[in-house]
This record gives structure tokens, sequence and C-alpha cells, in this order.
């Protein structure tokens, strides 16, 4: 059987003045693909055993390549947006035809010279398309363990989930919608922790350090806050979560351990449900 966006050994079963066709090993030897002459290796003939690549050429016919694809269907990679047109980008992936990124497959708009994650994936009209929809192909067998520092691509924000992040490229990572702070969006470099390592080997991220480290950080962006507000900040730890988070990108819970280290070194008091800086 020929299989589109992968590598395959096919056999030589004809040769012509253009090139040479190829079937499957084991397959109907009245399904074959061409090679053209240009990529036909010096002393092939009938019998000949080939790795090729299959893809569609600018007429949409399968053809077979000797050349090494800079992507392979079900593997990721950053491809170069070569242009932008009409009906999405077109990618350069090493072969002759560039490779088409449809605009429905952005999870945010790419520009020439941009250098996205991409999947390759079969349209509708049996073509090879990219997508920046990368979640099926990502690994999960990364070497990373709980409380380990990595870095990656946000490639996903979804309302119910949290970001899902590309760590190393490679590996399939998340943070959590409880874990997300300021504005992130597809396409943002990210350096996190790993909280924990799930069964199935997913990765749970935090953008935050662990409590007893985050603290003075958020101490510090507390009184920054308060002093925006002229030295009087008009709620407290009493205010409703959403208000807190809104306001101070931080959860109730760690806007209360902030104001308590504040208060503890004296820099601030709090007085009929305001916060003064002292």
């Amino acid at each position: 059987m020929l299989k589109l966006g992968e590598k395959q050994v096919l056999e030589v079963v004809k040769k012509v003045e253009f090139g040479v066709y190829l079937a499957a090993l084991d397959g109907d030897m009245q399904e074959k693909v061409l090679l053209p002459v240009k990529q036909v290796p010096d002393g092939t003939g009938i019998g000949t055993k080939l790795e090729v690549f299959l893809y569609r050429d600018s007429k949409d016919r399968i053809i077979a390549t000797t050349a090494t694809p800079l992507l392979e269907m079900g593997k990721v990679a950053r491809l170069k947006v070569a242009e932008v047109a009409k009906i999405g980008a077109f990618l350069d992936w090493g072969l002759e035809k560039d490779l088409l990124l449809p605009f429905k497959q952005q999870t945010y708009r790419v520009k020439a010279g941009d250098t996205p994650l991409v999947s390759l994936y079969i349209d509708k009209s049996n073509r090879l398309c990219a997508t920046m929809n990368v979640y099926p192909n990502l690994r999960q067998d990364s070497p990373y363990e709980k409380d380990a520092r990595v870095s990656g691509q946000v490639y996903e924000i979804s309302d119910n989930f949290g970001a899902f992040v590309a760590v190393d490229d490679l590996y399939s990572g998340l943070i959590p919608k409880k874990e997300l702070y300021g504005e992130i969006k597809p396409g943002d470099m990210v350096d996190a922790r790993v909280t924990e390592v799930k069964e199935d080997g997913k990765l749970n991220l935090s953008i935050r350090e662990k409590a007893y480290l985050q603290i003075g950080e958020d101490a510090e962006k507390i009184m920054e806050l308060i002093e925006s507000y002229d030295g009087v900040l008009p709620f407290t730890e009493k205010a409703s979560p959403d208000v807190i988070r809104r306001e101070t990108d931080m959860s109730k819970n760690e806007f209360k351990r902030a104001v308590g280290n504040l208060l503890k070194n004296g820099r601030i008091e709090i007085k009929e449900g305001i916060i003064r800086k002292k």
C-alpha cells in the first residue's frame, strides 16, 4: 500500500525515459508511483528496492522522492513560512513543492519568516497539509521529573483545560487553567516548572515558583500595585477570588500569603477594608 507523508521501501517495477515506477513490496502491482529520473540512483534496475517519501506534486499527482523532508507523518517540526497566500501559509519543508498550512489550521496567524511548530495531516482532498494542532503527535516519554525546569511553546489555549505547551518542541505539557497568570497566548514561549508527571507521561506545568519561593516576588508585586493606587489598595484578602485574580494575577491563597508577608515585615497595615502602605 502506498502511504502519503511517510518513508517506505518500494520496489522498481518499470523503467521509463522520465524515471521509474515503484510499487509496494506486498501490495497491488497496479498501484504504482513515479520516481522522476533526476531522483533515480545510479545502478537502479527492475527489482531494486528504494526507500522513498510520497507526496503530491504541483499537479496533485502522487510522486516519490529520495529526498528527506523536514517533516513526516506522525512527527512535529518547525518549518519556515515561505509566503502567505489567500488560502493559508506555505512552508518550506525541503521538497520542491511547499507545504500548505491552511488558515483554519493555524492557532495563531503566521507571517513570512516565522517558524511555527507543525504536524502533517491528509485533508479531505487527500492532500498533505500542515497543522499547528500538534497535540496528537507530541511524545509522552520526556526525561523530566517533578520540579524540573522546562521551556516550550504554547500552541493552544483551552477555556476548559488551560494552556497546552510543546515542551522542547517534543513533549506534551499543560499549564492547568488554575495555574494560568497574566496574558499567555498561542505562540508564546514559556519557562515553567513540572508540577506532575501524569501516569500517561504528559506533564503538568506551572509558570510560578513553589509558594515559599514565590511569596517574595508576589509581595513586591502587591507593593507596586499599592503604589499605583497612591498608597492605598481598595480591597483586602476578603475580596472575591475573581477580583483578586483580575487585579493581581494571583489566586486568593497566594494573595493572602503575600499580604501576610508584608504585614509581618511592617510594610503595610489593614484598616476598614483597605490595605495602606506604611
